[in-house]
């Protein structure tokens, strides 16, 4: 009887185990799907040539946890996504990468344009550039779904001025 106690007991010990274990045990954590269509900064500018908008980018960090917010309640926002989507490019670049890209004119790595170029030092950040390829503005700070639409809808009231830079 005592036996039986004992599997009874370890038979549910594993199970609950099994049930409660998070999926992805020793990985980075499973980040759900953005609404935003992100696209690399190099096609965002290909395209702003042929189809003039205004390319937002939004700078990040694996190690940024307000960065990590952002994703996941405004950029899963219906309506900021559909903004972003359909009146913007929408980009994402890593601050720590290497990678080297087109800012202001200058080919250098995305740290450098984050930090040198667009003078930037706090995550999150988002930079917004006209289609030539020249930043407009940038903007720091965390914020809710209802002030990204707020900051959206005043960057589409100066496109057309912007879009000529």
């Amino acid at each position: 009887m005592f036996r039986s106690l004992i599997g009874v007991l370890l038979c549910i010990t594993l199970l609950s185990a099994t049930v409660f274990a998070a999926p992805n045990s020793g990985k980075a954590p499973v980040v759900p799907q953005s609404l935003v269509q992100w696209i690399d900064y190099d096609s965002a500018l290909e395209k702003a040539k042929k189809e003039p908008k205004l390319i937002f980018v939004d700078m990040y960090a694996d190690w940024c946890i307000p960065c990590r917010a952002m994703d996941k309640n405004v950029y899963m926002d219906p309506t900021v996504a559909s903004i972003l989507n359909k009146k913007f490019y929408p980009v994402k670049l890593d601050v720590d990468s290497e990678t080297p890209i087109l800012c202001d004119g200058k080919k250098a790595s995305t740290k450098k344009c984050f930090t040198d170029v667009w003078e930037l030092n706090v995550l999150p950040s988002f930079v917004l550039v006209a289609p030539k390829g020249l930043s407009i503005l940038t903007v720091t700070d965390s914020m809710s779904p209802q002030e990204m639409q707020m900051l959206l809808n005043k960057f589409l009231e100066k496109e057309q001025e912007w879009i000529e830079r």
